[in-house]
């Protein structure tokens, strides 16, 4: 059966943007208004989620945000923006008031029992779970390489999650010759609809050989375990055709607009 893309939009912005929980002492979900931010302590990720906004209120609520975030001594925080939100120029407002934005992404979503199979590592690559400190520098000495950028903050945040609360997060990294070739997260929300498909990088010289694939599924086995029905990934242009072909439908374009304090 076919995806009713508009319903499971509307699903996924009623539960992970304006019905987004709070992360036990990690970071404070907060309703100002017409907007719905998070708050990081320790180091993890700020920023604004959902806007109910128009061309007669946008201007003072982005102003707003930036001085109630600058008031916290946030140096940094994003705006996660939809190519469906409104005003239809927000995107144009927040970049007239200094936010940067970074490449768009994709919002695709698929139903988990569209997606379970048999994972299909390449040979000699093993698929393993992350359940400590040993782990997540394993992920980041991957995120390094595939990228070419070191990310502290997402390191203290893995560590934070694997040793702290496990339940909301499933990280793995593929190991081929006892060296880390490839890693991704998927982030749950206990009781939700959706998991979030994260972080997905392999090193160069294994890429196009299938391990990208045989991740999203491996996590979608852990999600239909765990009775979650949809997966959710903010789609890069080199993961888009590879999801497309696994099932994965799209909701939308997004934007992150980040603010660097002055």
């Amino acid at each position: 059966m076919t995806m009713d893309l508009d319903a499971v939009r509307a699903l996924f912005d009623a539960e992970a943007r304006r019905g987004a929980q709070s992360e036990g002492d990690q970071s404070v979900v907060e309703r100002a208004g017409a907007v719905v931010r998070r708050v990081s302590r320790g180091g993890g990720w700020n920023g604004v989620l959902h806007s109910d906004l128009d061309e007669s209120t946008a201007d003072a609520q982005i102003a707003a945000q930036i001085a109630y975030f600058d008031g916290l001594g946030v140096s940094e925080f994003e705006w996660k923006m939809y190519d469906y939100d409104a005003p239809a120029d927000l995107g144009e407002r927040l970049l007239a008031a200094g936010f940067v934005p970074e490449p768009p992404e994709t919002l695709m979503v698929a139903r988990v029992a569209d997606i379970v199979g048999e994972v299909r590592a390449p040979e000699g690559v093993t698929l393993v779970n992350v359940t400590d400190v040993e782990g997540v520098d394993l992920m980041m000495d991957v995120h390094a390489q595939a990228f070419g950028q070191d990310r502290p903050r997402i390191r203290h945040a893995l560590v934070t999650q694997v040793t702290r609360a496990p339940e909301t997060i499933l990280a793995v990294v593929a190991m081929a010759g006892g060296q880390p070739v490839s890693s991704a997260r998927m982030e749950i929300t206990p009781g939700a609809s959706f998991a979030g498909l994260w972080g997905g990088g392999t090193v160069p010289e294994w890429r196009g050989k299938g391990i990208y694939r045989a991740l999203v599924t491996h996590r979608a086995l852990a999600a239909a375990e765990l009775g979650i029905p949809y997966l959710q990934v903010d789609a890069s242009s080199e993961s888009r055709p590879i999801l497309e072909r696994l099932g994965f439908g799209v909701l939308g374009v997004t934007v992150p607009y980040v603010w660097v304090g002055k």
